[in-house]
């Protein structure tokens, strides 16, 4: 049987990555909690602590990503207690440049893989995110 707070954990990571596909801030706000406790360590940066740091850089990858697409694989999700942690390979297709947020030409497209590791606290309504990290997979 699966257990349904596994499911729930599962449910709020794909809310972050259609937050991040979309490049949609307010959508990526609802996901993550607002404290100070929060990292975030994208590939090739240095981690980022704290609300403000971590909502400034997705602004920033947003502004600067008119186009970008992940394909999840080997998403293993675990759950013990209000802590559920998912583990998960982003094979992913981006357009970069073009600060506008226009439409990417396909020329401009390169993909890469990066292995994640999302962690989420049930703050006993919902699921929020605490901690992203992710380290590109070099080929």
């Amino acid at each position: 049987m699966t257990d349904p707070r596994a499911e729930e954990v599962r449910a709020a990571n794909s809310s972050f990555y259609a937050a991040f596909e979309a490049r949609d801030l307010d959508a990526m706000a609802e996901v993550w909690e607002h404290s100070d406790r929060i990292v975030v360590t994208h590939p090739g940066w240095g981690s980022l602590r704290g609300w403000p740091k971590m909502l400034a850089s997705w602004d920033a990858i947003f502004r600067n990503t008119p186009y970008i697409q992940f394909v999840l694989t080997d998403e293993e999700v675990s759950v013990v207690g209000d802590v559920g942690w998912v583990t998960v390979d982003e094979n992913i297709l981006q357009a970069t440049g073009s600060p506008d947020g226009g439409a990417a030409d396909t020329e401009e497209l390169s993909g890469s893989q990066v292995a994640a590791t999302n962690v989420f606290v049930h703050d006993g309504t919902r699921w929020r995110l605490v901690v992203h990290h992710g380290s590109p997979v070099h080929s």
